[in-house]
């Protein structure tokens, strides 16, 4: 028995030998006929990939025109993109944004992210000022810059109208009423966009608003490191003096409360719930109002709704399906549903309470009232002074003033007086004389009585 076990042993050794072995050859044949990575291919690097056996497979497109090649699993997004090449693209939807255009690419040309590996897309739309001539000076300035380096990637503008009837002034986007209607409107235009632009070759897409004032130069290694699927920073506006200086600007980032899940309940199949108004009272955690000065801004706080000034997301997140629903999810729309949804797909989504980017600040209805009210005030003022001015030289060259006069004449009234040969009923002998100041006058005893009688007049 012990010599047939064996001899069976022996066998199964001497099969295993052979497929390993016929194995060996047929990849070793692949490699030698042609089955490596044709140059038409775009995809990314491993390690092994320096091990000629242990090369993944890689269709041989060589002989086929027109024809590319891409390996999703190398496009995922690594929390050193700007290390490993990670392609990100800029997704920028305008309106009437002219006049921001020329800040937007200035913070542009300043980011320190490697510039040809960042792509830009841009979708105009209902706009009435000229943000597509602004958008293409611009671009053809960044584009032509001595440095090659400072050149950026792809670029790619687009123009669609969506019927947009809510004006452009902040009263009308914030206004409650059209908080609804505008953010789903704003979602239509963020899909719109993402689904021309999005290419397989992206590893990253950042949305962002043209309006904002200052972010950090390296906003994009600084959100990319956290290796987070979606991440947003804090977002606060400057104001002036007289309304306190600075203020939280986007309070579309927050965490779920029980007051909002209770509202959102109450609440019609399509109402959209908004922040900041006191028709929704929420009580949620906002990312804005957790900002210390001070902190830690690699701290990080997990996020249920976001705003859409600022966001770094994974390219992924959205080809899995995720996107910016234009109708009520869970009672919310556009970028805040955008958060909700991912995360129910079980992504991660956070924000960064000590990170801060600043908005503009764009003047209210009533702001714009009160500034009036403040130039009405200082014009009046101005025109007060003016008339206080006048008057005073009216008055100095139309009437003498008399007192320092007087002051002299007295003197010379009184330095004549012999107070002592005074007696009940003398009269007062006055010297009219200028000579004198009045620095001998003698004060009388008791009061002197200058031939005068009450009694009588």
């Amino acid at each position: 028995m012990k010599g047939v076990r064996a001899q069976w042993e022996e066998g199964r050794i001497g099969i295993l030998r052979a497929v390993v072995g016929i194995s060996v050859t047929l990849i070793v044949l692949w490699q030698v006929l042609g089955g490596s990575r044709g140059d038409d291919s775009i995809g990314g690097s491993h390690w092994w990939d320096s091990i000629p056996l242990l090369k993944p497979y890689v269709p041989n497109f060589r002989g086929v025109a027109n024809t590319e090649f891409y390996d999703l699993k190398n496009y995922r997004g690594n929390s050193n993109g700007w290390q490993t090449g990670d392609r990100i693209l800029f997704c920028v939807p305008l309106r009437d944004a002219a006049e921001h255009l020329p800040m937007f690419f200035k913070h542009l040309n300043e980011m320190t992210y490697p510039h040809n590996l960042v792509d830009l897309s841009f979708l105009v739309s209902d706009s009435k000022d000229d943000t597509m001539g602004v958008l293409l000076s611009n671009l053809q300035t960044a584009q032509s810059q001595k440095d090659r380096s400072k050149r950026f990637g792809n670029i790619e503008f687009f123009e669609k109208d969506f019927g947009q009837i809510i004006g452009q002034s902040f009263s009308d986007r914030h206004g409650f009423a059209a908080q609804g209607p505008r953010r789903k409107l704003m979602a239509r235009a963020r899909n719109w966009l993402g689904s021309v632009a999005i290419k397989p070759y992206h590893s990253w897409v950042y949305w962002r608003d043209v309006d904002v004032e200052t972010a950090p130069v390296t906003i994009m290694e600084d959100l990319m490191h956290h290796g987070k699927d979606v991440i947003v920073p804090n977002v606060w506006r400057p104001l002036p003096e007289w309304l306190g200086n600075i203020q939280p600007y986007d309070l579309n980032s927050w965490q779920e409360s029980d007051a909002g899940l209770e509202l959102a309940d109450s609440l019609d199949d399509d109402a959209v719930i908004v922040e900041g108004y006191p028709e929704y009272a929420t009580w949620r955690p906002h990312l804005a109002y957790m900002r210390d000065p001070n902190g830690d801004p690699e701290v990080e706080m997990e996020l249920d709704g976001i705003g859409g000034v600022s966001i770094l997301s994974k390219a992924r997140v959205f080809r899995s399906g995720s996107h910016f629903p234009a109708f009520s999810f869970e009672k919310h729309a556009e970028t805040e549903a955008f958060g909700k949804l991912s995360r129910r797909m079980g992504y991660s989504v956070v924000g960064l309470p000590h990170y801060v980017i600043w908005h503009i600040y764009e003047p209210s209805t009533e702001d714009l009232k009160h500034m009036a009210w403040m130039a009405e005030e200082e014009q009046r003022k101005l025109e007060e002074s003016k008339i206080k001015e006048f008057y005073d030289i009216v008055w100095s060259s139309g009437f003498e003033d008399v007192r320092d006069d007087w002051t002299q004449e007295r003197g010379s009234i009184l330095s004549n007086l012999d107070y002592s040969a005074l007696g009940d009923g003398a009269k007062v002998q006055v010297d009219w004389s200028e000579d004198g100041d009045g620095s001998d006058v003698v004060e009388a005893e008791h009061p002197i009585q200058a031939d005068f009688d009450p009694e009588k007049n």
